[in-house]
């Protein structure tokens, strides 16, 4: 009977043991609330929020259920540029200060000071390092003593974290370390080489994190070549890269390809972008049976510099015609705007002034009025004469604007008389900068 008292009275305190995760972002005025999630290789699974409070302190409360592993913190939008993640290893609580220029600083959890400490550490040998070659030195033993400062700390540090989360990242960060003096430019190569060498992209931690990521992006942007060709070294590195994660998940390489082809996207590099779909990720998408992605690889290929440009109708007097069948202008100015957007209508009048200066034959407008209802576009088009227009019925549903990609308003595209994009300006300005360049 004691002994069952014992376990009734002991039970609550197994069953709702906690640990804890708090910390203090600074500047406290630029953050509201904190956001935690459970990552796993291809998923994050949401597990609380906390109010931020005035003094920038948060804190979230673990219970027993909660599972060993990568934890994401989360303080704005969107929410997959604004973390950063914490290993969570049941045993400890974890207490941290976060600031978005000096990043996260742990003061309570043995396990991601450890890290903490690696990287660190690392980071010192690895500048120490690119010190001696930027001096020219010719000390043999002083590059010799460096090396072996950098193979002990790693060692060091691999033992301290046996059996714990943080052995995955430390194992994985090891570096290429001569046994012996070496030059620069050899030993630079052989950085190249041996950069993926420890990385395991079928280790379950690794996936979960941002690792496999950032160790992706400082390859493909940070390791140059002798070659000025940009977009070619761009394509070699993401080959070594894909080579390396070859035998990782089918979803874990589109997780990370989809990454570094909206990277690519981001910087307007098409070349490269339609590099990593046409050479990769089309065949995992068919092969994930991923039409979502499959279709928005296809639409952005469609959508590319030089591409030709998607085909319409056009309503003409003369009759119906389709954009590849006009034969009216040097140049095309697509533009897709609305009745309804005061930008439009501070940009449109410029426009047409801008084609009035040019020489007839030179340049054509197609506008398309992504509309809800006709009537005050309508009354509009008179204002502009001089364009071609489209009525887009349904706005933001309408098939041309779809094909297009059409997110805002306005939105322009310069064909040249083969009607192949030439540009995809920003704005009003950059379509006459175009023309400006051209002549």
């Amino acid at each position: 009977m004691k002994y069952l008292l014992f376990l009734i009275v002991l039970l609550p305190s197994v069953v709702f043991s906690q640990h804890t995760i708090k910390g203090v972002f600074s500047p406290a005025k630029d953050y509201n609330v904190a956001l935690l999630y459970k990552v796993t290789p291809t998923l994050s699974e949401y597990i609380a929020n906390a109010k931020v409070k005035e003094d920038g302190s948060f804190e979230f409360q673990l219970d027993s259920t909660a599972s060993k592993g990568i934890y994401r913190i989360v303080y704005a939008a969107p929410q997959e540029d604004y973390n950063f993640d914490v290993i969570y290893n049941t045993k400890e609580d974890i207490e941290l200060t976060f600031n978005s220029e000096t990043g996260v600083k742990f003061k309570k959890s043995v396990e991601n000071k450890l890290l903490a400490s690696y990287t660190s550490s690392m980071s010192m040998v690895t500048q120490s390092i690119s010190n001696y070659f930027k001096q020219n030195s010719s000390d043999t033993t002083a590059l010799n003593t460096i090396f072996k400062t950098q193979r002990d700390t790693q060692l060091k540090f691999e033992k301290a974290a046996k059996e714990t989360i943080a052995l995955k990242f430390i194992k994985a960060n090891k570096p290429y370390t001569p046994k012996a003096f070496i030059g620069v430019e050899d030993y630079v190569d052989n950085l190249k080489t041996h950069y993926f060498d420890y990385v395991d992209f079928k280790n379950s931690a690794l996936q979960s994190s941002s690792f496999l990521q950032e160790k992706m992006l400082n390859y493909v942007f940070g390791i140059s070549a002798n070659s000025k060709d940009e977009i070619a070294n761009y394509k070699k590195n993401i080959d070594v890269f894909y080579n390396a994660a070859k035998n990782a998940p089918n979803k874990v390489k589109r997780i990370l390809l989809v990454d570094l082809w909206e990277q690519m996207s981001d910087l307007n590099i098409e070349p490269v972008a339609n590099y990593i779909s046409e050479t990769y990720l089309m065949d995992l998408a068919v092969t994930l049976n991923d039409q979502s992605l499959l279709r928005a690889l296809i639409k952005y290929k469609d959508l590319s510099i030089g591409s030709v440009a998607p085909d319409f109708f056009i309503e003409l007097k003369e009759g119906n015609k389709k954009l590849r069948e006009l034969k009216e202008a040097e140049n095309y100015i697509i533009v897709f705007w609305s009745s309804t957007c005061s930008h439009c209508l501070g940009e449109i009048p410029h426009l047409q002034d801008f084609i009035k200066s040019q020489k007839k034959g030179t340049i054509k407008v197609i506008a398309v009025g992504l509309e809800d209802e006709p009537y005050k576009w309508k009354d509009l088009t008179y204002s502009y004469p001089e364009f071609i227009h489209v009525y887009g019925k349904g706005k933001w549903e309408n098939e041309i604007g779809n094909s297009y990609n059409v997110t805002a308003t306005p939105t322009y595209f310069i064909l040249n008389k083969n009607k192949e994009i030439a540009a995809k300006p920003e704005d009003f300005e950059a379509v006459k900068a175009f023309f400006k360049t051209k002549d």
